[in-house]
């Protein structure tokens, strides 16, 4: 078993493939799970009241908070919820162990294990300019599609990279920009390295259009959902992001945008440099640490620092929580794990912090919500329906 800090350090020879095969053992065996202050316990010699006094224990070394009120008896479970992020964060994830649940958790997971939901992986669709399209997972390592001045190749690590050998000068003022589109499904993402060296991410359920080469006088792509750049700089050429009505004007710089439809919100995080967002007559610069948001279907964009970390989790192979609504996680579980979510009574508001692996199996996920018994859940197929 590894430390976290191991598994942080690990992780990016595993996603770019380098890791020996002892090291993607380890990643694979990383438990997100703490036990509580006070060593093992045995589900046999635990009560109530020793959860509660060692979980408030903990949270009171952590942050010295008040110790919350009751309820009619019981603590307020949900508040106490919220609290865990923060001790999460220092490396702490309270788990629950009832006895009374022990024996229905073994029967759930063999009741489930035979439809276990996996989490996503490399997946895209590159559609090229003719129309045709090639499912990027299936395609062999090497040279993918070759037009004129235009080389695709998909590295060993999963990565599409795009050279032309063109330049200004040789380009006709006739020629048609040739466009090609990146696609994740749900359950996917992918990075490409674009011509001109940009890098992006693409998060789940998300798409990228852009040239096969950046020939004028700007660089122009357009996205759907989520997309993490890392922008070549290039202070001749400003490099812009549409996404739904909204722009992004950068030279070169590190950013997130999330610009998912069925969200109500799109979001601009950046990391390094100064973009400029616009969308319709309103425009912001941003620095380091800051988010845009506008509305999707105002105008108005509101600017303010950023959780730079929460926001940009899933870059590092994360969920981070903070005070999270339900309905909120389970979009992002849907998209990641391709599932469909129901929500059965009333539990819509219930609010959660936490963080764990993406590349966890689904049940991990839902479980660690489970234990603050505010809700449960049941997995029928790839329906996840969410209950009291």
């Amino acid at each position: 078993m590894i430390t976290k800090e191991e598994f942080l350090t690990l992780y990016p020879k595993y996603m770019d493939g380098s890791c020996t095969p002892a090291e993607k053992a380890l990643i694979e065996a990383y438990s997100d799970d703490l036990q509580l202050q006070g060593g093992n316990w045995t589900y046999d010699n635990v009560t109530q009241a020793d959860v509660r006094n060692r979980i408030w224990q903990q949270l009171s070394d952590s942050r010295k908070i008040n110790k919350p009120v009751l309820d009619n008896g019981y603590y307020k479970w949900l508040q106490v919820a919220a609290v865990l992020v923060f001790a999460v964060l220092a490396g702490l994830l309270f788990v629950l162990k009832e006895k009374s649940g022990k024996q229905a958790a073994t029967t759930t997971f063999a009741k489930n294990k035979k439809h276990e939901i996996l989490p996503g992986s490399n997946k895209a669709y590159l559609t090229l300019t003719n129309g045709k399209s090639i499912i990027l997972d299936d395609a062999k390592n090497g040279e993918i599609n070759a037009s004129e001045g235009v080389k695709v190749t998909k590295t060993a690590n999963g990565m599409l990279v795009y050279s032309f050998s063109k330049t200004n000068n040789t380009i006709a003022p006739g020629d048609v920009a040739q466009f090609n589109t990146i696609t994740t499904p749900r359950g996917g993402q992918y990075k490409v390295t674009l011509e001109d060296g940009t890098l992006v991410w693409l998060n789940a359920a998300s798409s990228i259009k852009f040239p096969q080469a950046f020939t004028g006088n700007s660089r122009v792509v357009e996205i759907t959902g989520e997309a993490y750049f890392e922008v070549a700089k290039n202070k001749a050429k400003p490099f812009i992001v549409k996404a739904n009505g909204t722009q992004v004007e950068v030279l070169g710089t590190h950013f997130n945008i999330s610009a998912y439809n069925d969200d109500a919100k799109i979001t601009t995080t950046l990391l390094e440099g100064s973009v400029r967002m616009s969308k319709g007559t309103s425009t912001v610069m941003l620095a380091p640490g800051q988010q845009g948001i506008v509305a999707q279907n105002g105008s108005g964009i509101t600017v303010s620092q950023a959780d730079t970390e929460a926001n940009l989790a899933w870059i590092n192979g994360f969920f981070v929580f903070r005070d999270a609504s339900i309905v909120d996680i389970m979009k992002l579980v849907s998209r990641w794990y391709d599932v469909d979510v129901e929500f059965q009574d009333d539990v819509q508001q219930n609010e959660f912090g936490g963080t764990i692996s993406r590349y966890k199996n689904i049940t991990e996920l839902l479980d660690n919500m489970r234990l603050t018994r505010t809700i449960h859940y049941k997995i029928d197929g790839r329906r996840v329906i969410i209950m009291k």
